[in-house]
């Protein structure tokens, strides 16, 4: 992985074709590219948060925008394509075979690493889900280029470099992370990090199509069959419209019960810092920071919680963040919208009780009258 070694200002935002000094061997590395990922036959919602900072990307270096499907030959990778125009795509790069109909790590990377050898972008982007950070580890080692995993911020540097910025030394710092000497410039990105585009009905466009060159008897990985999961204990964290939080303010696990009743009076999903999934008091799925979930939701309740930089890179792009907490110093009030400071214990039960009778139908329909 290449390290930084040089800090140069950002362009500004908008900027188009950006002048690049680069060295002749990268000359013909053009475009940035963003994977398209399917989960169950639908497009992962971090593929379209990538295409939509791609977009960013592509504008700035004055390149254009491709979207690559890896897919079965079946309709849902059809309709990933017109999806990838959709969220702004120029073009498509799409390899249809029967052995992508389920994701396993060696025709996936054989199909990718193709396509790059053939096509050579300059950048390549995916999500940091289970199977994107498999799929771009094995591909930047067979490629021999860098890759920059988690990132939280990406842009271009004034001669067109990828500017990729993660967290590091447990969440405290920032560093941003240049690939100097190789391409393509790869990183992947966390789920709800990025904003979501808009999406806009636009015709199919131009599709190159390009064969896998493998057969099934060379892959050493079988897929035997599913275990679904049981949905209805599963945290839905990441896409949430509202989030209630608890730290280790409240004292005890006992407490984390005031959490989930305002969570549940108000329709929202509940979660913790990380220190109550180390204690055992919520399980890992429910942890939301750098090494858990990272939200974006309208509403962010975050009762007794710190705000260490590992919970703020997780939770600052929520539109609207209350923080409770007895400490008027808590490092959380610096990047909450609204704080309030008192004992989240006694403060939880009078406003849960407050939005049941605020959200109960006999009050709406008296605000109704």
């Amino acid at each position: 992985m290449s390290t930084p070694n040089r800090e140069t200002p950002r362009p500004a935002a908008g900027r188009a074709g950006i002048k690049k000094e680069l060295p002749d061997r990268f000359k013909d590395h053009r475009h940035v590219w963003v994977f398209i990922e399917l989960e169950r036959g639908q497009v992962h919602p971090v593929s379209v948060e990538l295409l939509g900072e791609g977009r960013k990307l592509a504008d700035k270096l004055g390149v254009q925008l491709a979207g690559v499907v890896l897919g079965p030959p079946e309709e849902a990778t059809r309709n990933a394509v017109a999806e990838a125009f959709a969220y702004g795509a120029d073009m498509v790069y799409l390899v249809e075979a029967p052995l992508l109909a389920d994701y396993r790590n060696e025709p996936f990377a054989k199909a990718m690493t193709d396509l790059v050898d053939t096509h050579k972008p300059e950048i390549l982007l995916l999500g940091a889900t289970t199977l994107g950070r498999d799929l771009a580890g094995s591909v930047a080692t067979t490629l021999h280029t860098g890759l920059t995993a988690d990132c939280t911020e990406l842009d271009v540097d004034t001669d067109g470099s990828l500017a990729a910025t993660r967290p590091t030394f447990g969440g405290s710092l920032l560093c941003t992370i240049y690939t100097l000497n190789c391409r393509p410039q790869m990183a992947t990105v966390r789920p709800r990090v990025m904003p979501m585009p808009q999406r806009a009905d636009r015709p199919v466009g131009r599709v190159i199509e390009h064969k896998l060159w493998l057969a099934e008897d060379e892959i050493v990985t079988k897929v035997l069959g599913f275990l679904p999961d049981s949905q209805s204990a599963k945290a839905n964290l990441a896409y949430a419209d509202v989030v209630v939080a608890g730290g280790l303010g409240l004292g005890g696990a006992e407490n984390l019960q005031l959490v989930k009743n305002l969570a549940r009076a108000i329709g929202a999903e509940h979660g913790c810092s990380r220190p109550l999934v180390q204690k055992g008091w919520m399980p890992a799925d429910r942890q939301i920071g750098q090494t858990g979930k990272t939200i974006r939701p309208k509403l962010y309740i975050a009762a007794g919680i710190s705000g260490a930089i590992q919970h703020r890179v997780g939770v600052e792009g929520a539109d609207l963040i209350v923080a409770i907490n007895t400490d008027p110093n808590a490092p959380i009030f610096d990047f909450a919208h609204l704080g309030i400071v008192t004992d989240a214990i006694r403060f939880l039960p009078a406003l849960t009780e407050a939005f049941t009778r605020r959200l109960s139908p006999h009050s709406r329909d008296k605000l109704a009258s």
